[in-house]
């Protein structure tokens, strides 16, 4: 059976989009995209953030989890839960109403030169825990890019509590990661985003022990 990958930008909320990709079990992208109206869950979400800027997507055991972004005027990084099974409702079409998350979590990832670190992506591991990127971005909304002055990994456990937040040495303006765990060691891949369409991005290994 095909998975799928679910990706959403949740930005200015008028008519929230999102695209649903067919993967093989190779994990290769099987089929067209397919546009979806994601309003019935991030519309909602407006009456708990000033801005809403969903950067990332996780699956972790019967839960959709969404990674909230914050920037330095609103540094409020969340981890926003829903079933997903009423997400697959979503999805297919079978559920058009207003989507209310099971729970909101949100986390305080620290802050660089005066400019907190906010999420930009997001992965599983075994048992319910996530990997996480972040980046300190000079901005004060959503909408525009700033400087990138730092650059953090980290992990939050099943139980939604912070682990830890590995700052990098270099502020990489890391926007997608992969993670894959091989008994204590944890392998990641990092891609970076350089706000320029004439500079490519730049994909990175790391690990680290856990």
């Amino acid at each position: 059976m095909a998975r799928c990958w679910l990706s959403a930008r949740a930005r200015g909320l008028t008519g929230a989009r999102g695209a649903l990709l067919g993967l093989d079990p190779l994990g290769r992208i099987s089929g067209l995209p397919r546009s979806l109206d994601l309003s019935a869950m991030l519309v909602p979400l407006a009456d708990a953030f000033a801005e809403v800027n969903v950067e990332g997507a996780v699956v972790a055991g019967d839960e959709l989890c969404l990674f909230q972004r914050g920037n330095k005027q609103h540094a409020d990084n969340a981890i926003i839960r829903y079933r997903l099974s009423e997400v697959v409702d979503v999805v297919t079409g079978r559920r058009a109403d207003a989507l209310r998350s099971v729970r909101i979590g949100r986390l305080d990832l620290g802050h660089v030169d005066d400019v907190p670190l906010c999420f930009t992506d997001a992965a599983s591991l075994p048992g319910g825990a996530m990997v996480f990127s972040a980046v300190a971005e000079d901005t004060d909304d959503a909408f525009n890019d700033g400087t990138c002055v730092g650059a953090a990994i980290g992990i939050v456990g099943n139980d939604g509590r912070l682990r830890f937040v590995h700052r990098l040495d270099r502020p990489y303006k890391i926007e997608g990661i992969h993670a894959q765990l091989a008994g204590n060691r944890l392998d990641l891949l990092a891609v970076t985003d350089a706000d320029d369409p004439d500079v490519a991005a730049a994909l990175y290994s790391a690990t680290i022990a856990i």
